[in-house]
């Protein structure tokens, strides 16, 4: 039985195979998956589970290097945001990167997976770039 937060299966041999650079979403339940990009659906009802919980779940496994944003984020003010910004606070997600809705979609064209939440709070995303951990 592992010993880390972390217990899906899916999850956690995604975030076991990421290199430096790979991109691992976080998204709410309205965030379109690009086609060839692996879903990993968490989302069992409306809010669950909900991002926070995902992003520390998450965390608690995957080194990051950096993050991407949608500046959106910042004008709807999800409580996903408050996340974020405490795990920014901390150190855990690195340095930032912001770009519009439409560009951060195109981004998930390029993650390794997608991970929906049950979230449905509009613009509740994160890009999270692996890091090393040496």
């Amino acid at each position: 039985m592992k010993k880390t937060p972390l217990l899906n299966i899916a999850l956690s041999r995604v975030v076991a195979s990421l290199g430096h650079g790979d991109i691992l979403v976080i998204g709410d339940a309205g965030l379109p998956v690009p086609p060839g990009v692996e879903l990993i659906d968490l989302a069992l009802t409306a809010g669950i589970p909900d991002f926070a919980s995902t992003l520390r779940a998450v965390l608690s496994e995957m080194q990051v290097e950096s993050h991407v944003l949608a500046d959106e984020i910042f004008k709807a003010a999800p409580p996903a945001l408050d996340a974020i910004e405490q795990s920014h606070a901390l150190g855990q997600i690195g340095t930032r990167q912001v770009m519009g809705h439409a560009g951060f979609k195109q981004l998930c064209a390029n993650a390794r997976a997608v991970v929906r939440t049950g979230e449905c709070k509009p613009y509740s995303n994160i890009a999270l770039v692996a890091g090393v951990t040496f």
